[in-house]
């Protein structure tokens, strides 16, 4: 089996490091060969996170490099312009569509791009953009984005629902697991 290489891009404190732990969890339990990398930029000020998720048989490194990746996961669209390049001929990106305003649009220096979406659309991107932030709320939690996320990852992946969800309650806090399995549905579903 090729290894699969996905990117799980964000915003400081958006949940992507749980996102990640928690795909590992689900391939590692379907006896895949899982390594992880988390790169912080300034997550503490809401800047850029990523993590790698690779996943196969044998997997020699945690790096994916430009053009790798089957899949990138992305909290925010700006996030999913800026990593677009990682994504290799044929893969997809999943998207929040929520706008999380970068600094330099927080302190009036440039205005949030608009058509950001539709930029990547035009450039031949499979783009699966989503509101995960609706459904995260109704799930009971703002924080709950990256599971909706992860949700609409799984329907493309193909694997059954059952294992996502036993890797959530493997993975998520006891007291959040029923709102973390319900945000999953929610995007399973959308």
């Amino acid at each position: 089996m090729m290894t699969t290489n996905i990117m799980i891009v964000g915003v400081g404190g958006q949940g992507s490091l749980l996102a990640s732990k928690l795909l590992g969890r689900l391939m590692m339990n379907e006896g895949y060969e899982v390594k992880v990398s988390e790169v912080h930029g300034m997550s503490q000020r809401g800047g850029s996170v990523v993590t790698y998720v690779r996943y196969g048989e044998k997997v020699y490194s945690p790096i994916i490099d430009k053009g790798e990746a089957d899949f990138i996961v992305s909290f925010e669209k700006l996030e999913a312009a800026r990593y677009a390049p990682y994504l290799k001929i044929g893969g997809a990106i999943v998207v929040n569509t929520q706008e999380i305003d970068p600094m330099p649009v927080i302190t009036g220096a440039t205005v949030y791009p608009e058509s950001v979406l539709d930029n990547l659309k035009a450039d031949g991107v499979n783009v699966y953009d989503i509101d995960a932030l609706t459904p995260a709320l109704e799930a009971g939690s703002s924080k709950a984005v990256n599971i909706v996320l992860m949700g609409k990852l799984a329907k493309l992946l193909g694997l059954p629902a059952e294992k996502w969800i036993q890797a959530i309650r493997e993975s998520v806090n006891p007291k959040f697991v029923e709102m973390n399995i319900k945000a999953f549905e929610l995007g399973y579903n959308a």
